[in-house]
């Protein structure tokens, strides 16, 4: 019983001196997401119907760690509502991801998008809790939600959206 707590608690501070490493000042993060909930115009990936049409998006971010566990974050994203009009979206997001104990991700993000043909495009504030899942010395699988507020009710609504995000650290 003896060796398998001290083995418990060995491979339980490898994970976390492995995490350190990964949030250190000067490493990279590349990152994918997939978001589920309120379709707004967002830097994942995406593939759902709307209103009978098969609509997608595709997007990364990308960070550089400014500080111990702090990134700042830039992403770009593409997207159409695989309507009769063409209706092709362009997001992009800049922002700073804090990992709370090398282990819990909290991102302040503002998200714009850059609709085709529309006057009035929407932006939104969006911040993002979750539990980063480090598989390696260069991988993690990082399950969140995000409320994306939205900076212009007259047109666009403030959306909650569960993500999974794949994030490669070098």
């Amino acid at each position: 019983m003896k060796k398998i707590i001290l083995s418990a608690i060995a491979v339980m501070a490898f994970g976390f001196a492995n995490a350190q490493e990964q949030t250190a000042k000067g490493k990279w993060l590349i990152e994918a997401n997939t978001g589920f909930g309120a379709g707004t115009g967002n830097t994942s990936f995406g593939l759902w119907s709307e209103d009978g049409n098969t609509a997608y998006n595709i997007g990364a971010e990308g960070g550089y760690f400014v500080a111990d566990n702090l990134a700042v974050k830039l992403g770009l994203g593409y997207g159409d509502d695989g309507g009769d009009i063409e209706n092709t979206t362009l997001a992009y997001k800049v922002g700073a991801k804090y990992y709370v104990a090398n282990k819990f991700p909290v991102e302040l993000s503002y998200n714009g998008v850059d609709i085709k043909d529309r006057d009035e495009n929407p932006s939104y504030i969006g911040l993002q809790g979750g539990y980063a899942i480090f598989l390696g010395s260069n991988i993690s699988i990082e399950p969140g939600v995000r409320y994306n507020h939205s900076l212009n009710d007259d047109f666009y609504e403030s959306a909650f959206q569960f993500n999974v995000g794949f994030a490669l650290h070098f």
